[in-house]
């Protein structure tokens, strides 16, 4: 009960965050807006920049919304077999319809409670395949830590395409007090740090008392959990596939963007490498806990469209063209479907495994 009231709080909190910035991003745009309508002599009721949002989303061009659909659906069915070959070293070998299935549900988590997403898709795995939830956190992890090593490597490409352009903005807008002290004059730094030494202290005097508890050992349990199914990359059958689909997946996130472009007449004309700068950011507004990256992911396409002339009104259009078609439209009705498929597609289905666990199965016997 404590721990549904704490969720519920949760994403009534989380979704505040979101809306919150998200308001505040329309409303400066929308005084702007009207300044410029009453330079231009237009008057305030014909000049209604929420009336512009709707007239824009209702301008797109649905064949390529669709399209940009499907590359995002493909980059997932891609993350699901590649989840899948991470989890066979471990010998489990799941139905590729249930890792398909847990990967939307991550996304439909995600958008309610931000960060939370992993854990729901090792658990629904753990529901339909009966795979404990440390060791697909484990493997799920591991898909992180590629993750991480993609989004890097297009941030360095477009640095590399883009950058006195890039170097540029960041100058501008995130420019560093430089008559500070650096890190060490940050007060949330000075905390932390005074925080880690002193818990690590406590731990070094106590250490036997500790490791005795029960906790401990649960988090021992689930960090060895986590190493195992990180390990499972050297144990890959099929590494190239792994590196592949590693590849694709992010490759479909990025024409998923590019495709965006198209079904929007203020963005259809910009270059494959503009897609790729506001590819990045928009990346970096999706890390940000928000819900689903609402506000901050809006922010930061804005300004990345803004780089290139695309004027602010037109480019918090097309921010909620991608915004709502992907994390409110996709990632809910994908993931409504997909928990109901998580129930009836494994109401009979019993797994049975091979490698591993028949190996444990023989040395019991």
């Amino acid at each position: 009960m404590k721990n549904t009231i704490r969720n519920i709080i949760f994403i009534i909190v989380s979704f505040t965050v979101g809306f919150t910035i998200l308001y505040y991003i329309f409303s400066n745009y929308n005084e702007a807006y009207l300044a410029e309508c009453a330079i231009k002599g237009i008057t305030k009721e014909e000049c209604d920049f929420l009336q512009k949002i709707k007239v824009d989303f209702w301008s797109v061009n649905p064949l390529w919304v669709i399209t940009a659909l499907l590359a995002f659906t493909l980059s997932n069915v891609s993350r699901a077999m590649r989840w899948n070959l991470t989890l066979a070293p471990l010998g489990y070998q799941p139905k590729l319809y249930n890792s398909i299935i847990a990967v939307f549900i991550t996304y439909f988590v995600n958008l309610f409670i931000p960060r939370m997403g992993e854990v729901a898709r090792a658990a629904a795995l753990n529901h339909a395949e009966k795979i404990p939830v440390e060791k697909a956190m484990g493997t799920i992890v591991l898909g992180r830590i590629m993750d991480v090593i993609m989004l890097l490597f297009f941030i360095a490409i477009a640095f590399l395409l883009e950058y006195d352009t890039l170097w540029t903005w960041l100058n501008e807008n995130m420019e560093i007090d430089k008559k500070g002290g650096g890190l060490f004059s940050n007060l949330i730094f000075l905390v932390a740090l005074s925080l880690g030494i002193l818990g690590f202290a406590v731990f070094i005097v106590f250490r036997k008392k500790i490791m005795e508890t029960t906790i401990y050992k649960k988090i021992v349990a689930l960090v060895l959990g986590f190493w195992e199914g990180i390990v499972s990359v050297r144990k890959l059958a099929s590494p190239g596939q792994f590196i592949f689909h590693t590849v694709f997946i992010w490759i479909m996130y990025f024409v998923m963007n590019y495709l965006f472009f198209f079904s929007f007449e203020p963005t259809s004309d910009l270059s494959p490498v503009v897609a790729l700068m506001v590819f990045v950011f928009g990346a970096f507004g999706i890390v940000i806990p928000s819900p689903g990256g609402m506000g901050t992911y809006h922010w930061l396409v804005i300004a990345a469209l803004g780089i290139y002339g695309v004027n602010q009104y037109d480019a918090f259009s097309f921010a909620n063209i991608a915004f709502f078609s992907i994390q409110i439209f996709c990632n809910i009705a994908f993931g409504l479907i997909s928990i109901a498929l998580l129930f009836l597609l494994n109401r009979n289905y019993v797994p049975k495994y091979s490698g591993l666990e028949e190996d444990k199965n023989s040395n019991h016997a």
